[in-house]
């Protein structure tokens, strides 16, 4: 079965790639929430038993969505520290998530059912409450949506989404990477919306499952931008 939205390039969590950054999480920056820290440090333990290719990716992540954050006067520290967790639970298998998305009394779509990887985010949003002691919730919201993005996403989530996609180790398979690169640095909800339109009308071409998320936050960020 071709690939649902949300799955372009997320195969970093699979293989090991050099180490582009100097592992170590940052901290809340001077003058943040310290509210931060301590989730902070319970993801860094989980984050240590990553796969290292996927581990890269996180940081890779952070540095982008931090970049994208401050352009855009998003809170930096709620960026972080979802940007650092969105994939916590990618390196499960398909088995794996389903079994513990149902044991956490995470609703199962049908389109997840026949794609488990896209349930990673929902489950890595789980961690964060049960492990991480993490309410906030335009930071969950951020980790459990970043495959799909989903309707009315906040300035957070919308962040990490893109910041997601443009890991520049993710540059030579998507050949809009520079594209929505700019357009990120512009506009937020027009990259999204710019980024859902192409990856629907790809998967429709190719016969593929659509999950309703993305196509309901599609809509939604045409009618929020008047486009």
């Amino acid at each position: 079965m071709s690939r649902p939205v949300g799955l372009e390039a997320e195969q970093a969590g699979r293989r090991h790639l050099p180490d582009h950054s100097s592992g170590q999480i940052i901290p809340c920056r001077q003058g943040q929430d310290s509210a931060m820290t301590t989730p902070i440090s319970s993801l860094q333990m989980l984050i240590r038993e990553l796969p290292q290719g996927l581990q890269d990716h996180l940081h890779r992540t952070r540095d982008v969505a931090l970049d994208l954050a401050q352009r855009h006067g998003v809170d930096t520290a709620k960026v972080e520290l979802a940007a650092l967790g969105h994939d916590i639970c990618r390196a499960m298998d398909d088995e794996a998530l389903l079994t513990e998305a149902r044991a956490a009394g995470i609703a199962v779509h049908p389109v997840d059912k026949q794609v488990p990887v896209l349930l990673h985010g929902h489950l890595a949003a789980h961690r964060f409450q049960r492990d991480c002691g993490v309410t906030d919730t335009e930071v969950l919201e951020a980790v459990r949506w970043h495959s799909t993005s989903c309707a009315n996403m906040g300035q957070v989530g919308l962040v990490v989404f893109l910041a997601d996609k443009l890991d520049p180790d993710k540059a030579d398979r998507n050949p809009l990477h520079e594209q929505l690169k700019k357009k990120a640095q512009e506009n937020l909800e027009k990259a999204v919306a710019n980024y859902l339109t192409a990856e629907l009308s790809s998967l429709l071409a190719q016969g593929s499952l659509l999950h309703p998320a993305s196509v309901e936050a599609r809509n939604d960020l045409l009618m929020r931008t008047g486009m």
